[in-house]
């Protein structure tokens, strides 16, 4: 089975699941118009994170969401346990979800993870954000996936 037809395998078993009767023909529609619409929509990261699957990059979403979750923190304790699984997970080396920032960056972390602050991770995000936008985002549209998930709601509509 090629890893096409196992992607749309995934379309039709999250059809069965009930999140694509859930998607808005509108909402997929304007995850085209910018990677912050796609991002920031309802059911986008879920649906794209199933597509970086496929690129074996599903790592970098995780972490951009996780995040998102870590900066609504604000009890310091929860704050320093959520830093060090974020630290363990995508940050040192060999993680295992190790996720592709600079050296400076890297550096920068493990110099605040001992007090982690807000913004601990700011840099990391950014960077992450933009390898998305940059790389990933651009494939994602082009996709056959994405390109099917359009066309079914198209013909779902009329």
């Amino acid at each position: 089975m090629s890893p096409n037809t196992c992607w749309f395998c995934k379309i039709f078993r999250a059809e069965e699941n009930g999140i694509i009767s859930k998607l808005s023909l509108e909402e997929v529609l304007q995850w085209s118009q910018s990677f912050e619409k796609l991002i920031t929509s309802k059911y986008g990261p879920m649906i794209y994170k199933t597509y970086l699957k496929t690129e074996h990059s599903d790592e970098n979403i995780e972490f951009w969401l996780a995040c998102e979750a870590y900066k609504k923190i604000t009890s310091q304790r929860k704050r320093i346990s959520m830093a060090r699984k974020l630290f363990t997970s995508y940050i040192q080396p060999q993680a295992p979800n190790e996720i592709n920032i600079d050296s400076p960056a890297r550096k920068a972390i493990i110099r605040n993870i001992q007090k982690p602050t807000q913004s601990c991770f700011d840099e990391a995000q950014r960077i992450i954000y933009m390898h998305m936008e940059r790389d990933s985002y651009p494939r994602f549209l082009e996709s056959k996936f994405y390109q099917k998930l359009k066309h079914s709601l198209q013909t779902n509509s009329s």
